[in-house]
């Protein structure tokens, strides 16, 4: 009968153990898979000042702040902070995959997914769709480009689309504010 007994109790907390590792690994980014992409994004956390070097004269100042939030999940990119053309731009996990939501001074929300970390030091989100889009021809942004050059060092490139076609693209090169 003692036998049974402690039997019953070690199924029972042994069922209890295997759930909560299930439920730890669950909660657990995959940190050797593609998600190590975030990883490169929550390292840009802080102020960073540059140029925007599309081709435009003058090449305008830039300034952009990155924030993790949401426990680690999210990071939030403040394009222009503080002035009338404040942008934010939310970049998380998908899966493996990472995607992200500009909420653009158009006043469309595209949305965007790159398979995990790019080649080397790059990540390339592209256009899945958006809200507060009339049609895919309205202008908005449909690809970004991030190049993690350095630690100090990032360049973002912007591909707009107009009449449902590339219209240009817009190319920021930033150093961490020190």
């Amino acid at each position: 009968m003692r036998v049974r007994v402690v039997l019953a109790v070690l199924s029972v907390l042994s069922a209890l153990a295997m759930t909560t590792l299930a439920t730890d690994r669950r909660e657990q980014p995959n940190q050797n898979g593609k998600q190590a992409g975030l990883e490169l994004f929550k390292q840009l956390a802080g102020e960073w000042e540059g140029k925007e070097i599309s081709g435009h004269e003058p090449m305008a100042d830039v300034h952009v702040k990155y924030a993790v939030t949401s426990a680690g999940s999210a990071v939030v990119e403040t394009l222009f902070p503080g002035t009338a053309h404040e942008m934010v731009t939310v970049i998380h996990p998908d899966g493996d995959d990472l995607a992200l939501t500009h909420y653009c001074a158009l006043g469309n929300q595209p949305h965007m997914k790159a398979a995990g970390v790019g080649e080397g030091n790059t990540v390339a989100f592209k256009f899945t769709g958006a809200s507060n889009l009339k049609s895919e021809k309205s202008p908005h942004m449909h690809d970004a480009t991030y190049t993690f050059v350095d630690k100090d060092t990032l360049k973002t490139e912007w591909t707009h689309y107009v009449d449902g076609k590339p219209g240009g693209k817009v190319v920021f090169e930033l150093k961490r504010k020190k």
